[in-house]
């Protein structure tokens, strides 16, 4: 299968890196790059000498005759793009969040309808290893009734990312389209789709979010969930969770090692094993991503479902939509939550 990247940079970088693990495995060859900066595009060529290369997506898109094409660009390119590469016959995988509007949600959706192509959004979060385990225990009730659930997803300020796109609320989203959808996503991919929701939020000097703290209702458990980009970009990345249950409390936190652990009802503490298909650690991507296994993970489960002609049961195009357009909402309390208490926007 002929497969192209659209987007070399940060999140291009850990999908080119995780599809050149890949090739040696499976039947595909990385056939067309596209970015509009040279230094990014000739990094990526310099993995896949002898892919085509092109300074637009678009243009790589109207002229290539590709099977797959990875849509890695700034937020606000995504739709366009994705409808674009489904009308020429491409399948998609594209980062998340998959739109940035209702409407652009309608439009893709619409495109898939019409084209019949297969999508994956990349809601990476379900396929990491901490958080698969954390819905098998919920899903066999390994330690009975879930009660509550804490989950935080922090930044630094984001440096990176180009013409400063993640700072413009319209084209990014914020940090709930950005950094908070990871763990909205995943409660909606184990939990289903919550009663209500009730949000508290800060912002830049700017006026746009830098900070949500939701709390969700899920039938008989609630989960408070905080995204922040803090004013330092010097903050680390990190992510968590806690969860309780009746039986134990499962607790992940990405600064430790080992990283998951269960704090059982009669005192022990348990390390579950978790199985890793791909471990590799690279940061040459620029952003706060190093650790590739779930990315790897991610992208081949898509190319095998494209593969065996499986339907896209993780992740898949319809899903990423609702996510969207539940972080869209959770985005408008934010902003209203913002203007009456702080009066920034």
């Amino acid at each position: 299968m002929k497969v192209g990247v659209i987007g070399c940079g940060g999140m291009g970088t850990t999908h080119y890196l995780s599809l050149k693990a890949l090739s040696s495995q499976m039947d595909i060859e990385v056939a067309a790059l596209a970015d509009c900066r040279k230094e990014y595009l000739d990094k990526a060529v310099s993995y896949f000498p002898g892919a085509k290369t092109y300074h637009y997506g678009m243009e790589l898109i109207e002229k290539e005759t590709l099977d797959i094409v990875h849509i890695c660009l700034p937020t606000y390119m995504h739709a366009e793009h994705v409808v674009a590469a489904m009308e020429k016959g491409m399948h998609v995988f594209v980062e998340k969040p998959v739109c940035l509007t209702p409407e652009e949600g309608r439009q893709i959706l619409d495109a898939q309808k019409r084209t019949k192509g297969r999508a994956m959004v990349g809601q990476v979060v379900r396929l990491f290893g901490e958080y698969r385990y954390l819905k098998q225990v919920y899903d066999k009730q390994a330690y009975g009734r879930l009660k509550s659930m804490v989950m935080q997803r922090i930044s630094g300020d984001v440096q990176w990312g180009f013409e400063d796109w993640f700072h413009d609320e319209k084209k990014s989203g914020s940090v709930v389209l950005d950094l908070h959808i990871h763990d909205l996503d995943f409660l909606r991919y184990m939990l289903g789709e919550p009663d209500y929701y009730d949000v508290r939020a800060t912002a830049f000097e700017s006026g746009m979010i830098n900070q949500v703290i939701a709390t969700y209702q899920f039938k008989d458990a609630f989960v408070t969930a905080e995204g922040l980009w803090n004013v330092s970009p010097a903050l680390e990345f990190q992510a968590g969770f806690r969860a309780c249950f009746e039986e134990a409390t499962v607790i992940y936190d990405g600064t430790k090692s080992p990283s998951l652990c269960v704090y059982k009802k009669d005192g022990t503490v348990e390390v579950p094993e978790l199985s890793m298909e791909f471990e590799m650690e690279d940061d040459t991507a620029g952003i706060n991503v190093s650790n590739l296994g779930p990315y790897y993970t991610e992208i081949q489960y898509f190319l095998q479902c494209i593969m065996d002609g499986k339907p896209i049961e993780v992740a898949p195009l319809a899903e990423g939509v609702k996510s969207a357009e539940l972080a869209l909402k959770v985005w408008e309390a934010a902003k209203d939550y913002v203007k009456k208490h702080e009066g920034n926007i």
